[in-house]
């Protein structure tokens, strides 16, 4: 991908993330978790950590949600993050 394009989906991203921030709906758990997935697939590739919240099982869901994007790209996950800020959170 060339670097105008990585700028462009990089603006966007964090367009994403800021609106994804300040919202007040009241998203299912399960929409939640993928925000959550892509989000860190995003940002942090396949450099898995486990989550730092005290409810294991809960840290167990979210790493087992990042680990299933292992075959997207940073820039991949990133445009799919936009997709679902889009999809459920615009209007």
């Amino acid at each position: 991908m060339n670097t105008a394009m990585n700028k462009d989906i990089n603006k966007e991203f964090e367009q994403a993330y800021e609106t994804a921030s300040k919202t007040d709906l009241k998203l299912p758990p399960d929409v939640m978790l993928q925000f959550y997935a892509f989000y860190k697939q995003a940002t942090r590739g396949n450099n898995y950590e486990e989550s730092s919240g005290e409810v294991k099982l809960r840290n167990a869901f979210k790493l087992n949600a990042w680990v299933q994007l292992n075959h997207l790209s940073e820039n991949e996950a990133k445009q799919e993050y936009i997709k679902l800020v889009n999809k459920h959170l615009k209007s």
